[in-house]
C-alpha cells in the first residue's frame, strides 16, 4: 500500500492562508482528492506550514479553516521587520567564505537572539490562536524548527515531549521578526530558515503532495530551492507552486497579516485549476 504524505512548506501569513485556499479548492472541484491530501499518512509542516499541518491534524474541515483565513479579524500581530529584513540577515551569513550551512545558520540564530521582537509569551498567544486543538492529533504530525546554537534541523512530533503549540511557534519563529522559541533547555527558530520544504523528512513516504506559496524559479539563500529538493525526492512527487496571480495577491510583505485575504482567494482559484492533475496523481 502506498505511503502518502502531505508536504506544507514555509512562506509566512500569505503561505498560510494560501495553503488553506488551494486545499479548499481542490475539495471544491475534486472532493475525492482533497479527502486522500487530508487523509494522508505522514503531514510535515516547515513554518507556515507547521500552522497548516496543525489546524489539518485537528480534524477542523477546510470551509472553516478557509472562513477563518478570510474573516476581517485576526490575532495576527504586525511585525516590526518585513520580508526584505530577513533576506538581508540571510545575506549576511552567507557573506561567510567556505561556512558549512550549520554555521550559517549558527549565524543567523545569534542575530534572531539578539533581535528586539516581542515576548515570548506574547507570541506564543497568537500561535495558541491559530490552533483549533492544542493537542498532538493520534496521527503522524512533524513539524520542523532550527536549533539556535547549532544550526541542527529538529522534527518534532507527537512523540517529542514538546507542546503541540510550542512546535508550531518554533517552526514559525522568523528571525529577526518574531522571537526564538525555548523548549527546555534549547532555543528554535524558524523551520524554513534553511529549506522551506524539508522534504528529507518525510522520507519514509512512497509519494508527496507539497504546497509551496512561492515560485518555483524564487530565490533561496541556501541550497538549490524547493523545486531541486523536491525533485530529488526518491518517491514520486507533485508539487504545486504559487502561481503568479497569487504571488501578486500576497503583496510585498507575507508577513503582513492584511494579505490573508487575497492570498487565500487566490490559492483556492489556483487549487481548483489544480485539483484534476492532484486527483490523477493520486489515482482517485
Amino acid at each position: 500500500m502506498t505511503k502518502r504524505g502531505l508536504v506544507l512548506a514555509g512562506g509566512g501569513l500569505a503561505g498560510i492562508a494560501w495553503e488553506t485556499g488551494v486545499l479548499a479548492g481542490i475539495a471544491d472541484e475534486a472532493p475525492a482528492a482533497a479527502r486522500a491530501l487530508l487523509d494522508a499518512d505522514v503531514l510535515l509542516g516547515t513554518s507556515a506550514g507547521s500552522t497548516v499541518a496543525a489546524q489539518l491534524g485537528s480534524g477542523t474541515g477546510l470551509e472553516a479553516l478557509f472562513e477563518a483565513q478570510v474573516a476581517a479579524e485576526t490575532h495576527e500581530l504586525l511585525p516590526r521587520a518585513s520580508i526584505d529584513d530577513v533576506m538581508e540577515l540571510f545575506a549576511s551569513a552567507l557573506a561567510t567564505p567556505g561556512a558549512t550551512l550549520e554555521e550559517r545558520l549558527q549565524r543567523i540564530g545569534a542575530v534572531a537572539a539578539a533581535a528586539d521582537t516581542v515576548p515570548e509569551p506574547v507570541r506564543r498567544a497568537v500561535i495558541g490562536h491559530r490552533l483549533p486543538s492544542r493537542e498532538w492529533p493520534a496521527r503522524v504530525l512533524r513539524i520542523s524548527a532550527v536549533d539556535l546554537e547549532t544550526g541542527e534541523l529538529v522534527i518534532l512530533d507527537g512523540d517529542s515531549g514538546v507542546a503541540l503549540v510550542d512546535a508550531v511557534a518554533a517552526s514559525c519563529a522568523v528571525p529577526g521578526v518574531w522571537p526564538p522559541v525555548t523548549i527546555g533547555d534549547r532555543r528554535f527558530m524558524d523551520g524554513g530558515v534553511g529549506s522551506s520544504v524539508n522534504v528529507t523528512a518525510a522520507a519514509d513516504c512512497d509519494a508527496i503532495v507539497v504546497l509551496v506559496p512561492s515560485s518555483e524559479s524564487a530565490p533561496t539563500p541556501f541550497g538549490a530551492g524547493a523545486a531541486a529538493e523536491i525533485a530529488a525526492f526518491p518517491g514520486a512527487t507533485l508539487a504545486v507552486f504559487a502561481d503568479d496571480e497569487a504571488i501578486a495577491a500576497f503583496g510585498p510583505n507575507p508577513l503582513d497579516p492584511a494579505c490573508r485575504i487575497p492570498a487565500a482567494h487566490a490559492g483556492r482559484a489556483q487549487g481548483r485549476r489544480h485539483a484534476d492533475r492532484v486527483a490523477r496523481f493520486l489515482g482517485v
